[in-house]
């Protein structure tokens, strides 16, 4: 099951884990579509694995399975 991280590690947006707008590589590393598109270039920054939308989770599956509180930040990459 994915976290669902909670913002981008780039710039630390919030990204709840039931709107779009983030993109995750395989490595479940968590970024915003404005760096994602933008300064990443499709790229994952730790692992260079292509970043993808993050699917939603919403209503009851949100409730049942929260995303996590845990929050990474690393601007640097």
């Amino acid at each position: 099951m994915l976290e669902m991280r909670p913002n981008c590690e780039h710039c630390d947006r919030d990204l709840p884990a039931d709107e779009p707008g983030a993109f995750i590589c395989s490595f479940e590393c968590t970024f915003c579509d404005d760096c994602a598109d933008g300064p990443l270039d499709g790229l994952c920054p730790n692992c260079k694995g292509d970043l993808e939308p993050r699917p939603m989770r919403r209503g009851a599956a949100l409730a049942k399975n929260p995303a996590s509180s845990k929050r990474v930040f690393k601007p640097a990459g």
